[in-house]
């Protein structure tokens, strides 16, 4: 792989998929006894099929502990999937890599392309080490710059980040949340990546600062031409700045759409409890919002509900369908709506008539 970014000559070169998952596994294993057997797995990520595009934002949400951040640091290979490919195109036209069969040199040559920005900017940076340190040493350990170009460096990428270069020998405890977060996107971009992995961003922030990151990394991702992994489970944040949307359940994509798509038409169930709960600005319709209600009895993912993973907290569950574990449901292309490339998993996506976030008062579900 190399730094250079080939012009794009054709539509396909466009639009080909930078990232592709396909039957993503990564599994913990559990240990019991005094020998450390392993009696089962937890399938935190458990066949996944995903694609991101060149210079657009994927939002990936769900419920805590559904397994975004278990795919977004299998996808940046912090974590080694168990089974499954992940496909990167490191430039337009060129063939792509499959990056769960890396090491050695050919693995930190794709980390150096593909970052992660971390969800609290507390505890993921080094309270030991100064501004310059922490954003120079990526320069440092791929042998970009050394010395005073790795410090004029630095100094450019955090006025670009909106913090002064005379910060640079000041540790992180001399900053807010906010100012953290934006050293952690600094020290993620300094390397000039093609993909950020944005691991809850700004969950850990005061509501006060929260838009600024936001627009600070759409200022960014223009500016650097960068794609987005956006993981949140903020549904108001990922309508804001998502051009997609994947919605995960129990280590699995159970519906995929555009952001406008979705959030007006969802087709899965599950999605639609995830929407009831977004704060609704109109007067108008906080009188009709209705909230559905989930049950707390969360299924254990090492030993997950067989046939549909949701059937055990689905309303429309139907015995005979839904529970048979032959049939799992696949994600499948969605009849009807706007987007051509919406997909869910559920039996009875075509019957069913859900209410997305922006309906009017007198919407049915």
């Amino acid at each position: 792989m190399t730094d250079t970014v080939l012009p794009d000559t054709t539509a396909a070169a466009r639009t080909a998929p930078v990232l592709e998952v396909r039957g993503l596994r990564t599994h913990f294993p559990v240990k019991r006894g005094f020998l450390g057997r392993t009696v089962g797995h937890v399938r935190a990520v458990d066949g996944v099929d995903l694609s991101v595009r060149p210079g657009e934002t994927l939002g990936l949400v769900g419920e805590s502990g559904c397994g975004k951040t278990t795919l977004g640091r299998s996808v940046a290979r912090i974590l080694r999937p168990t089974s499954g490919r992940i496909s990167y195109r490191p430039e337009a036209g060129a063939e792509p890599v499959d990056v769960a069969a890396l090491s050695g040199r050919g693995l930190r040559a794709y980390q150096r392309q593909v970052r992660v920005v971390f969800q609290d900017p507390f505890s993921s940076l080094n309270p030991r080490m100064t501004l310059l340190q922490i954003v120079g040493e990526p320069l440092r350990s791929y042998g970009i710059a050394t010395g005073a170009e790795l410090e004029d460096r630095v100094a450019a990428m955090l006025t670009r980040v909106g913090l002064s270069p005379k910060y640079l020998h000041r540790y992180p405890h001399a900053f807010s949340g906010g100012e953290r977060q934006r050293v952690s996107i600094a020290r993620a971009l300094i390397v000039d990546p093609k993909l950020v992995v944005a691991d809850e961003p700004v969950s850990a922030l005061d509501v006060s600062v929260r838009a600024q990151i936001l627009n600070l990394l759409r200022d960014l991702q223009e500016e650097f031409a960068l794609t987005y992994l956006f993981i949140s489970h903020d549904l108001s944040v990922v309508e804001s700045v998502c051009d997609r949307v994947a919605v995960m359940y129990l280590g699995r994509i159970v519906e995929l759409a555009g952001t406008d798509e979705l959030y007006a038409r969802p087709r899965h169930p599950y999605t639609e409890a995830l929407l009831s709960a977004v704060p609704r600005p109109d007067p108008r319709l906080r009188g009709s919002a209705r909230r559905i209600r989930l049950s707390d009895d969360l299924p254990d993912p090492a030993h997950p509900p067989a046939g549909c993973p949701f059937r055990t907290r689905c309303r429309f569950a139907r015995p005979g369908l839904c529970d048979v574990p032959e049939k799992p449901p696949a994600l499948i292309p969605a009849a009807g709506g706007t987007d051509p490339g919406h997909r869910v998993a559920c039996h009875l996506a075509g019957e069913l008539t859900l209410t997305g976030v922006h309906e009017t008062p007198g919407a049915t579900a």
